[in-house]
């Protein structure tokens, strides 16, 4: 649920905007304020996602109340004038709407506002597991990394990791003994948890188990599971570095 704040000091302007709030679904209208005072009381006292704020107020106009505000909401911009349009965008309003506008009007404005939500908390949510799904481990058996999937931890010796494979906001670590296990993670943030000397970029999609390594092209890298990873332009003068100090008896 998005929870509104609604800030016009003409009282048929918040009215409408009421009206309007109360016909789309996922919104919370939890209060109607005159005046950018009463509205900074509400900041204080409650979670705010998104303010509906008029800019010619009296008191202290739309602009400069959202300006001096440290942790801004979203904001829509509800005004008679188009002279504040730019000004207003340049604060990253999600929207500007002229007065009087439609049902139709809000609503897309909204649909702008609900899209930026869900952005935001799902980079929320990526930051929170990207800090927390991999965790290092060690003990006289070896090390391993614990994988947070499928709503249980998993303990993962590095040695059963044949490769990492990027897929969307997920990887997949394909495993020798084992059904792949696929955490949404970021593969840069997979990269630098995983200890460099044992494991290899060579892909942007794809990180590698040297110690898996069975052979390898100038476009690809043979693994001991008889699959194979593509190595790209940007990752195979790394690529060919270690083959040249380790493997010098073959060449790319």
């Amino acid at each position: 649920m998005i929870r509104c704040l609604a800030i016009d000091d003409e009282p048929l302007a918040l009215r409408q905007v009421k009206s309007y709030v109360e016909r789309i679904p996922d919104l919370e209208l939890v209060e109607l304020c005159s005046n950018a005072l009463g509205a900074q009381q509400v900041l204080q006292r409650e979670h705010i996602d998104l303010m509906f704020v008029d800019i010619n107020m009296p008191d202290l106009n739309g602009v400069d109340f959202v300006r001096g505000l440290s942790s801004p909401p979203m904001v829509i911009f509800t005004t008679a004038y188009t002279e504040y349009a730019l000004e207003g965008f340049r604060l990253d309003a999600v929207d500007y709407l002229l007065k009087p506008f439609s049902f139709e009007e809000f609503s897309r404005a909204v649909d702008k506002a609900k899209s930026l939500y869900e952005l935001n908390k799902l980079r929320e949510k990526q930051s929170s597991i990207d800090s927390s799904v991999v965790e290092k481990e060690s003990n006289d058996s070896g090390d391993y990394i614990s994988i947070k999937a499928d709503y249980k931890v998993t303990m993962v010796r590095y040695a059963d990791i044949i490769f990492v494979e990027s897929v969307g906001e997920y990887v997949r670590l394909h495993l020798t003994n084992a059904p792949a296990i696929t955490t949404l993670f970021r593969l840069k943030n997979m990269e630098n948890a995983l200890p460099a000397d044992r494991f290899m970029r060579v892909h942007r999609s794809y990180i590698v188990n040297l110690s898996h390594v069975t052979g390898y092209s100038r476009s690809r890298v043979m693994l001991d599971n008889g699959e194979y990873v593509p190595v790209s332009v940007n990752y195979r003068d790394s690529f060919r570095e270690f083959v040249e100090r380790n493997m010098p008896t073959m060449q790319l």
